[in-house]
């Protein structure tokens, strides 16, 4: 089996966040967020997928959370109402408000580091091109330095293939 792997310095998003707790919630604060991706898989043509390709299509994912502060959608405590071009977040008696093009509502449960990968790998599946032949994907945020969630996803080789 045959893995390949891309980290880079420019595969990265600044996003502000809160995590979600049983009792209470974080602060807003953010993070200078970095991705790395790796894909286990069958060669074709002689790779498993094109460098420049993904990584192409992990630096589209990061910018699209990049410079935005993410809410969880799935959360329920986690209260959130779009009015015009405002968003506004409610939990327990913590209210915010932010305009609507600043804000990702990601359909999670919460922002941790855990959820951010799942939902990156979930959005790089989909967008992955056809006819790979892949065996796992790999997604790992890392949210600062030494802490860094990876969520792996075991692929059904045969549901890749064309």
């Amino acid at each position: 089996m045959d893995r390949v792997r891309v980290s880079q310095d420019n595969l990265v998003f600044c996003a502000g966040h809160f995590m979600i707790f049983p009792k209470g919630s974080e602060p807003l604060h953010g993070h200078n967020y970095r991705v790395a991706v790796a894909l286990e898989g069958e060669l074709r043509d002689d790779m498993v997928m094109d460098f420049v390709a993904l990584k192409r299509l992990v630096k589209a994912l990061a910018d699209e959370l990049d410079h935005r502060v993410l809410l969880p959608a799935e959360h329920p405590r986690l209260h959130l109402t779009i009015r015009e071009d405002q968003v506004e977040a409610t939990i327990d008696s913590k209210r915010y408000v932010f305009p609507l093009e600043d804000v990702r509502i990601l359909p999670i449960p919460n922002t941790s580091a855990e959820w951010l990968a799942r939902y990156l790998a979930g959005q790089l599946r989909a967008r992955l091109p056809d006819g790979l032949r892949l065996h796992a994907l790999e997604v790992e945020v890392q949210e600062s330095f030494g802490q860094s969630a990876i969520y792996r996803e075991v692929i059904d080789a045969a549901a890749s293939t064309p």
